[in-house]
């Protein structure tokens, strides 16, 4: 399954895939004694996995700075969400805590190197389309005081109401996951040069973590 493409997105970008799998019945805590034993070794594998000067020269890294730069996203300042995780483990800093939904799919990302989002589904209505954004479209991202006005151009996930992400770097706090959060919708976030078998593999893990931790079935 996959979120579709608008044509304008998809003549642009002809590579881009974005997977999409729900998952139902998930049980979500603040936090999971569990998981923060299992988050210190896939931590210490990846650890010994990248060298920080290095980074953005990998090509799974190098290939997601390059869609960001062609769709007007700076990656010096806002960083792919998964080498920003990377990076912040390989400073010693520690990886944002929010819930053990959210803590294990970024845990996925990690490990993987490809980033992903994950949204209630019971706030979505409809199906979820990649578009271009339409300039001054509002979008209140999680954590924003207020509204931000988008430019125009900028790639965003939308329902059949409303906008529910800045792909592939900011999702809307209307859908965002929270303890009370029973279905999940999961996207898998591609580019331009990745290959559907790195997605896939990254949507296995993201998959399989969530169900360790946090219970639920994903819906074939």
């Amino acid at each position: 399954m996959s979120v579709k493409i608008d044509g304008d997105v998809r003549s642009r970008f002809p590579g881009l895939t974005i997977l999409l799998t729900s998952l139902t019945g998930v049980t979500i805590a603040k936090s999971s004694l569990q998981l923060e034993e299992f988050k210190k070794q896939v931590l210490q594998e990846v650890s010994g996995e990248y060298k920080l000067e290095a980074l953005k020269d990998v090509y799974l890294f190098r290939v997601y700075r390059d869609f960001f730069w062609g769709i007007g996203i700076d990656p010096t300042k806002t960083r792919p969400a998964s080498e920003a995780l990377i990076r912040r483990v390989l400073a010693g800093k520690p990886i944002p805590q929010i819930n053990t939904l959210v803590d294990a799919y970024n845990l996925a990302s990690i490990k993987t190197g490809v980033p992903l989002a994950a949204f209630d589904a019971d706030t979505i209505t409809g199906e979820l389309q990649a578009r271009f954004a339409k300039p001054n479209e509002e979008f209140s991202g999680i954590g924003m005081d207020k509204p931000a006005k988008l430019k125009g151009g900028e790639i965003v996930i939308t329902d059949d109401e409303k906008l529910v992400a800045i792909y592939p770097h900011r999702d809307s706090d209307k859908t965002k996951v929270q303890e009370s959060t029973r279905n999940l919708l999961l996207v898998t976030c591609g580019a331009p040069g990745v290959t559907a078998e790195t997605l896939s593999k990254a949507e296995r893990t993201a998959v399989d973590y969530i169900i360790r931790f946090c219970d639920g079935q994903q819906k074939k």
